[in-house]
């Protein structure tokens, strides 16, 4: 576990480095650095897990297994590769007198902050430091919302304040009914463990577990963005920073999921029946199809694909609900390809509007002939996201539709419909940004695109043949959280 203490510690050196160091011209590079030596201990973190099997540390503090460990990496992989976006970008945005170095000194701090926030969520072991790490990441996220300081920023962050507020606090009464179930059956210093409440989770009392998940998911499905709980999350990547909606879209939103999927776990065992699946099924359905059908009706880039976000988050939260190894196995790969591909999307979305001076997708006009990469980059991310064969997304949305067909068939035209909504809303905007006439006096911009090929190359390789190691990730964590392995 040697490991996951030097993650934390690398992020947490961040933080102290750039709130006390100040703004410097090479601070960019300083945090690409940090998330660049974090990327290489999850890297050896994977590895001893891969090797020895679940980790749990002496004082049971913190446990790693097949479920959270690749969730670790593609968390520090996004962090690492949109940092290295955020350099340039940021420096762009001082220079265009939107920021100035104390808010950039914030911005760097806040960012380490979050990850740390993240690498927390994933690795702890009691479920009530989970839920302060949450808090911990909506504090950070907040701040980089409001960087601007614009009327419109600084009333995203408060409603974001808000109602993940409100969520969050809903989570925590969960948790208190989570250990309030726990110290009947045992030793209530431990009520808290996963590990220990897992292990005898038929022992816990059932009617409270299903009270306690209720709040779990309300709670954790604000973050996650689940509609009826999702107005904040358009306003907060629509008025921050954009490689803080990229770290968003990737991570934040998967850790709230990978939240609500480890309490599911515990009322699954007390329960023995499928009622938190149900519940997940429904909130995600719905979340899946309003989103769809709000694509349609969005003016500006970044709600675009915010509302892009919900709807995948949604058919995430419908896959885990319905349970099942292929099921299962769909959603885990679903969690990767989107965070990948919407992370890339981002950094072109920053780059077009950039370019065009402004987020309204009215006035972003002719991306490919002013500047081809950002055009192309813009291009082939939709048709990554759209579910287009052969990437990734298409695999993992064919298994969930699989998946469907076999459990509830009768669901399976409603997944096609939305999906097909989904596709028409994001295409109808995107083809005259790309192709549209090209306005005069826009002139290209400092666009660092590697993220954005090495994430859809990624995407395309998961597309055509899994990794074997990756696979075998996801047959572990599928046989952790399901039963049994699909492989």
């Amino acid at each position: 576990m040697i490991a996951a203490y030097v993650l934390l510690l690398i992020s947490f050196g961040g933080i102290v480095y750039f709130a006390l160091s100040g703004h410097k011209a090479d601070t960019g590079k300083i945090n690409v650095w940090f998330n660049g030596v974090s990327l290489l201990a999850t890297i050896w973190l994977a590895v001893n897990v891969f090797n020895q099997g679940t980790l749990l540390s002496e004082d049971k503090a913190f446990l790693v297994d097949s479920f959270n460990v690749y969730l670790i990496v593609l968390t520090a992989f996004i962090g690492f590769t949109t940092s290295i976006f955020s350099s340039p970008y940021m420096a762009h945005e001082k220079e265009l007198d939107k920021l100035t170095d104390q808010r950039l000194k914030m911005y760097y701090s806040m960012y380490q902050g979050f990850m740390l926030a993240m690498y927390l969520v994933l690795t702890t072991n009691n479920m009530g430091v989970m839920w302060v790490a949450m808090e911990g990441a909506t504090l950070a996220t907040v701040l980089l919302v409001s960087l601007y300081r614009t009327p419109e920023s600084i009333e995203a962050a408060w409603k974001y304040f808000i109602l993940c507020g409100v969520g969050i606090a809903q989570a925590l009464f969960g948790t208190i009914l989570l250990y309030y179930a726990a110290v009947q059956i045992g030793d209530g210093e431990n009520a808290l463990l996963w590990s220990v409440l897992y292990t005898n989770a038929d022992k816990l009392n059932p009617e409270i577990l299903e009270i306690a998940f209720v709040f779990m998911l309300i709670g954790y499905g604000t973050k996650i963005g689940l509609v009826p709980l999702h107005n904040w999350l358009p306003d907060a990547h629509s008025e921050g920073p954009t490689p803080m909606s990229a770290v968003l879209s990737g991570l934040l939103l998967n850790d709230a999921l990978y939240a609500v999927v480890r309490n599911k776990m515990l009322v699954d065992g007390a329960t023995q029946t499928h009622m938190a699946g149900f519940l997940m099924m429904g909130f995600g359905l719905l979340s899946f199809l309003v989103a769809a059908l709000f694509l349609h009706r969005q003016k500006d880039i970044k709600r675009l694909f915010s509302y892009s976000s919900i709807e995948h988050m949604g058919l995430m939260t419908f896959a885990f609900g319905m349970g099942g190894p292929l099921a299962t196995f769909a959603a885990l790969l679903h969690m990767t390809v989107h965070s990948l591909t919407k992370s890339a999307i981002f950094v072109t979305v920053g780059h077009a509007s950039q370019l065009a001076g402004t987020q309204s997708m009215d006035k972003i006009r002719g991306l490919i002939r002013t500047q081809p990469k950002i055009g192309w980059g813009l291009l082939i991310g939709t048709v990554a996201i759209a579910g287009f064969p052969p990437f990734g997304v298409f695999t993992s949305e064919f298994l969930v539709l699989l998946a469907t067909m076999h459990s509830y068939p009768w669901l399976a035209p409603v997944l096609l419909l939305g999906i097909g909504i989904a596709f028409a809303g994001l295409f109808r905007h995107i083809q005259p940004m790309v192709y549209g006439e090209q306005p005069e006096g826009q002139l290209p911009v400092k666009a660092n695109l590697w993220p954005v090929i090495i994430h859809l190359a990624l995407v395309l390789w998961m597309g055509l043949a899994i990794p074997g190691f990756l696979a075998d990730w996801f047959g572990q964590a599928t046989t952790l959280i399901a039963g049994s392995s699909p492989l």
